[in-house]
């Protein structure tokens, strides 16, 4: 058989790897000049590839079913088999796997060792334009060339980080054979329109994040929040932001709540008495600095409409009641994220239902493998959206492999 598989990033590749046997012909079509650009800004560099918890609410799809039958423990034990395979030795910390390099260039070169061991051929700056069927064959277009073959595999990736060459081009090459749910970013900084917030710019803080969605609560984050003159960032942020984006497509108010006193696990009236008691010579303001960002605190007091002079013990119990509440409850209005271009995925994409969980054969046309990214797949921050990737190049390639 020939076997096109167009995309070069992850998913790709592993497809690629595992699809290739004496019979097959796999030809990999990659539009930048070289494969797995996008690999090498994960982690940060480091390339978070995999997570001890394997928890399936790490996930986001408008069908939760057929994410339990991809993500099986079977499946996700022949993604750590896999790198083992590769001779990646994993550096674990906190649950979390990286190569014991510490560098993602590792995993990439172990990918691309396999591939010219098995003398795949990729070729580079190659943009397809276009997949046709005729006589139960594949006619992929690309470059104003043709390549005739028994199947293809489409692992383009969503369109987030567009500079990385994900630009949606695997949507377009899919629509007429599949529905797609609107892409939208996720992984993503949140744009607000809370003044005295962006007045804390360049923060980074310790914090517990609440979404509220028209009023309802919809899921919560904790880790370090990073401020900016538009909004929030950070990977509490960003784990929410999937949830956000879908709710205002559907033009739904979402609200964010900021505990910015996370570490305050007892009930914080109390604790703020005793703590003011051992510090009686400070002011409000000196007193919350003890804990807080000034910056934090000059806000707080703020929205409190407290006197940043005034002692703790001379605020009355309404002024108290409500200088606790900013603290736990910041008020942050979300109005938009930041966009594909600074979106680490997207939420969305091909309907689960119209592809076999277990091969990723698409159910609507033989011998069409979806993969990676382009599937209504999104993880949080962790390693889950390459371990999606890497695991869904595993079992179109095996699929592949014993046809």
């Amino acid at each position: 058989m020939k076997i096109v598989i167009i995309g070069g990033g992850v998913s790709g590749i592993v497809c690629a790897i595992n699809s290739k046997n004496d019979n097959n012909e796999v030809i990999v079509l990659e539009r930048n000049n070289e494969p797995l650009k996008k690999l090498l800004m994960t982690g940060n560099g480091r390339c978070n590839y995999y997570n001890e918890d394997l928890s399936l609410d790490n996930y986001h799809s408008n069908n939760k079913e057929v994410i339990e039958k991809i993500f099986t423990k079977d499946n996700l034990d022949s993604v750590l088999s896999f790198y083992d395979d590769l001779g990646i030795i994993p550096k674990i910390k906190n649950g979390y796997y990286y190569p014991n390099s510490n560098q993602a260039i590792t995993i990439k070169n172990a990918l691309l060792d396999e591939i010219e061991n098995k003398n795949i051929n990729i070729i580079t700056n190659a943009l397809v334009s276009d997949i046709k069927i005729d006589n139960n064959k594949f006619i992929v277009k690309y470059n104003n060339k043709e390549i005739i073959c028994d199947k293809v595999v489409v692992s383009t990736g969503s369109c987030s980080y567009p500079k990385t060459g994900s630009d949606g081009i695997g949507y377009k090459l899919l629509n007429k054979y599949h529905t797609i749910i609107k892409p939208l970013p996720a992984l993503v900084p949140l744009v607000t329109n809370n003044k005295l917030i962006k007045e804390l710019s360049g923060v980074r803080t310790d914090a517990y994040l609440e979404l509220f969605e028209d009023g309802e609560f919809i899921s919560k984050e904790e880790g370090e929040l990073q401020i900016t003159d538009y909004g929030i960032s950070g990977i509490c942020t960003f784990n929410l932001s999937s949830y956000v984006s879908r709710g205002l497509d559907n033009n739904k108010k979402e609200v964010i709540k900021i505990n910015f006193v996370p570490f305050i696990k007892t009930l914080i009236s109390p604790w703020l008495d005793n703590y003011s008691k051992k510090h009686k010579n400070k002011n409000i303001s000196k007193l919350l600095e003890g804990f807080l960002n000034y910056k934090i605190v000059n806000i707080i007091l703020k929205e409190s409409n407290i006197n940043k002079n005034k002692y703790y013990e001379e605020l009355s119990k309404e002024e108290k009641i409500k200088l606790i509440n900013t603290l736990r409850h910041f008020k942050v209005e979300i109005i938009d994220t930041k966009g594909f271009d600074n979106s680490q995925v997207v939420s969305g994409g091909i309907k689960l239902d119209e592809v076999n969980p277990n091969t990723l054969e698409s159910n609507n046309i033989n011998n069409l493998y979806i993969i990676g990214e382009l599937l209504d797949i999104d993880g949080i921050c962790g390693g889950y959206n390459l371990i999606n990737a890497v695991l869904t190049g595993i079992l179109s390639g095996k699929d592949i492999y014993n046809d």
